[in-house]
């Protein structure tokens, strides 16, 4: 998706492009069809070419993406997940206050 916000529409040739990793063409285009089934884009045919666009905004994907995520890994617990980022340490305890600010000015 980070490719489809970036280009806009375009083809799955014009997003294959963009790609820095280098994986078969017929992978990516695999992907870019499962966007479409889950309805984040559109693909449109015009003649043997599919111009795709989003249907749904980084926001909007990132929040449903979380949500997915959090529910799946961490048995639906914001708590369970913070937890988990600050015993690997990838969380800094003046990152955890700046979070308890956005939390408190939020009540």
């Amino acid at each position: 998706m980070q490719l489809v916000w970036q280009k806009g529409e375009g083809t799955i040739r014009d997003y294959y492009e963009l790609k820095n990793e280098r994986v078969p063409y017929t992978t990516f285009a695999s992907i870019i069809k499962n966007l479409e089934r889950k309805q984040y884009l559109k693909l449109r045919r015009i003649g043997t070419t599919n111009l795709c666009f989003p249907l749904i905004d980084a926001y909007d994907y990132k929040r449903k993406f979380i949500s997915g995520f959090i529910r799946d890994y961490f048995q639906n617990s914001y708590k369970e997940m913070v937890s988990f980022f600050a015993k690997e340490e990838k969380i800094t305890a003046d990152e955890l206050k700046d979070i308890m600010r956005i939390i408190r000015k939020n009540e």
